[in-house]
């Protein structure tokens, strides 16, 4: 499969290209969520930078803290990318975590939010139906680099792992479940979601639900996809992906409903005022 561009000496890698394309598709849906919020849209491009740039840094730096079983049994451990500076910023190559993204990208936020004094959780909501979008588009990188495939699957939509994209114990099994493709179907449904439901209750959520919202559907759908994952990523035994989904789910949805328990009973009381 080809996977980049010849451009005379340089080598334009479609993987880092799809990145690029999920990114401007993600400010570009922020920026018309931003305007239709009447916030001040140039934070969008202003801030644009330092999510990408901490976005990027935590990506990668959740892959080589977890990297996948079959690079651990090739000597491929964080050990060797601690030692192999090269090796490590090598992003091209893939190797990018979603959880290491969102929360790199999430943090560089708040420290810029915070110098300008922005409100963190309302902006959260405006970037969180485009991170969607932007998971959406960027997971197809993982299509041209025959990556985040799942068990041999004979399905009409299953696709062809090239022998020496297979783990060595599937290496007699040419088609698998394209768990790449389920995670771009979901986050485009997600990224509806998210959008439905910040016009449906506007009037009802505080800021930053939406984003809780996203850190609930998000992880709750990646702890089962890592089901049929292959080539999972271990730290002392432990599906390190899959572990950390279902507490972040847990966590977010028990701060939604923290934060909204002085609403239910204010309606409460209001109810039993009105009956008395």
């Amino acid at each position: 499969m080809v996977t980049g561009i010849e451009i005379g000496p340089l080598t334009l890698n479609f993987y880092g290209l799809i990145i690029m394309i999920g990114v401007v598709a993600a400010a570009v849906l922020s920026y018309f969520e931003a305007k239709r919020r009447q916030l001040n849209t140039d934070v969008i491009l202003d801030s644009l930078t330092w999510i990408v740039l901490g976005g990027v840094i935590g990506a990668r730096l959740w892959h080589i803290f977890t990297p996948p079983a079959s690079m651990v049994e090739q000597g491929i451990t964080t050990q060797y990318y601690l030692t192999h500076p090269l090796a490590a910023i090598a992003i091209w190559r893939g190797g990018l975590g979603i959880p290491g993204a969102v929360a790199g990208g999430a943090l560089a936020f708040y420290l810029y939010s915070r110098k300008r004094g922005l409100k963190f959780g309302r902006w959260a909501d405006v970037f969180a139906p485009g991170l969607a979008l932007g998971q959406a588009i960027g997971r197809w990188g993982n299509f041209v680099n025959q990556e985040v495939y799942g068990m041999p699957s004979d399905l009409p939509w299953a696709i062809r792992i090239d022998p020496q994209h297979r783990l060595p114990e599937f290496m007699e099994f040419e088609t698998y479940h394209p768990l790449f493709l389920y995670e771009s179907i979901f986050n485009l449904l997600n990224m509806g979601f998210l959008l439905w439901i910040s016009r449906k209750y506007a009037d009802k959520f505080k800021d930053g639900d939406v984003f809780l919202t996203y850190l609930i559907t998000y992880p709750i759908f990646r702890f089962f996809m890592e089901f049929l994952r292959l080539d999972n990523s271990y730290v002392g035994g432990i599906n390190a992906n899959q572990t950390l989904m279902i507490i972040i789910a847990v966590l977010s949805l028990g701060f939604i409903l923290w934060r909204h328990r002085k609403s239910v009973d204010h309606q409460n009381d209001e109810a039993e005022n009105h009956a008395n």
